[in-house]
């Protein structure tokens, strides 16, 4: 299970990524994505849309569950990859390529707060 350095993660099983334009890239984790199994759906988040943090935004669904994605971090949504949708299978294969949306923070500070590796991998070993 990959669980990469240099990203933040969510006990939702969200990671991010800050950019160098200030926003922050999110997807799902490889442990959410292999407990889910293959997906078959992903929903995501129109650009322009204010979320707050712990809001559901997106929605991953594969042939056992569906699953809510949620912000990270209060924002607006600036993107989204629209080739997630077309190709579901695309977050099984690697969940850190097959990034969701970005946004951009209401406050740059507050992706500082969540887990980093170490601290992730911790909740997903209880």
């Amino acid at each position: 299970m990959k669980i990469p350095d240099g990203l933040r993660y969510t006990s939702s099983h969200e990671w991010l990524r800050r950019e160098s334009d200030g926003t922050i890239t999110v997807g799902i984790t490889d442990h959410a994505q292999a407990q889910l199994g293959d997906l078959v759906f992903v929903e995501l988040p129109a650009p322009g849309r204010k979320v707050a943090a712990g809001e559901a935004c997106a929605v991953v669904e594969s042939v056992k569950a569906a699953s809510d994605v949620y912000a990270p971090v209060a924002g607006t949504i600036v993107a989204r990859n629209d080739a997630v949708p077309a190709a579901p299978e695309s977050v099984n294969e690697d969940a850190f390529a097959a990034w969701l949306y970005r946004l951009r923070p209401d406050d740059a500070s507050a992706m500082d707060h969540l887990l980093d590796a170490r601290g992730y991998q911790a909740v997903i070993s209880d």
